[in-house]
């Protein structure tokens, strides 16, 4: 065998095997893998062929070893005021501060703004990360929304056919108010497309500033009574209901 690994077909492809540890989604760990940042029993490795066993080769990126992991899912009632990244070099809370008991390291499937609140999903598994996020799959998002001022019909219905974003269309598949005054509107709609603050730039589009946001729901997922900063385990059924590899 090369100290390098093996291009056969023992094992588990290198890439696999690092996206199932935890460092990236498989995509991102090719990248690295190319960039000569990861090593095989002590050799640098570039060729996305090669494989590794768990129990015999030993891996590093960028000099730090890498085991695989029990996979976790994680749901979590994202607080306001809190980050969606693992430090903040501000000194502000992130998401890995309401995750007691948990180990492994995990990271955030998406994101939601510091502002924001509701619905995240946390996992290890970069495969599984990285179709939930992708706009390939279309997973709906759904979004409690409070705007200021009275939402008009003409405003709903022009979500509703789309709205120009990063030169693509993007509408609401659903969008129901709530409650509306002269001073304050409630929404609920769901989007599927993933854009960066895509609630509320369409809001914005449409002539509404968005004083409040809350996710709550991903695909099949919902947060329904789980408290802010408390989290649980993905259900089986859920995680079986998005897209596989």
């Amino acid at each position: 065998m090369s100290p390098g690994g093996e291009t056969g077909t023992a094992g588990e492809r290198l890439q696999k095997f690092l996206a199932r540890a935890g460092v990236g989604s498989r995509r991102q760990c090719e990248q690295l893998i190319v960039q000569g940042r990861v090593n095989v029993n002590g050799e640098a490795v570039r060729d996305l062929g090669v494989r590794v066993l768990a129990e015999r080769d030993s891996v590093n990126v960028d000099g730090v070893p890498v085991k695989p992991q029990k996979l976790l899912y994680l749901v979590i009632n994202k607080p306001k005021n809190c980050m969606c990244t693992s430090r903040d070099d501000l000194g502000r809370r992130t998401v890995l501060d309401f995750l007691p008991g948990i180990s492994q390291r995990v990271y955030t499937v998406g994101r939601l703004d510091y502002d924001a609140e509701g619905l995240l999903i946390l996992t290890n598994d970069g495969d599984f990360a990285q179709r939930v996020i992708h706009p390939r799959f279309r997973i709906p998002r759904t979004y409690r929304v409070a705007v200021k001022g009275f939402f008009t019909p003409e405003a709903a219905n022009s979500l509703r056919r789309g709205v120009k974003l990063d030169g693509k269309l993007i509408r609401a598949l659903r969008l129901r108010v709530i409650s509306r005054s002269k001073r304050t509107s409630r929404l609920e709609l769901e989007v599927s497309q993933g854009i960066n603050q895509q609630v509320k730039r369409m809001l914005r589009r449409v002539g509404y500033e968005v004083t409040v946001i809350k996710r709550t729901r991903i695909g099949k997922v919902e947060l329904a009574s789980l408290p802010p900063g408390k989290f649980r385990r993905m259900s089986p059924t859920e995680l079986s209901a998005f897209p596989g590899p």
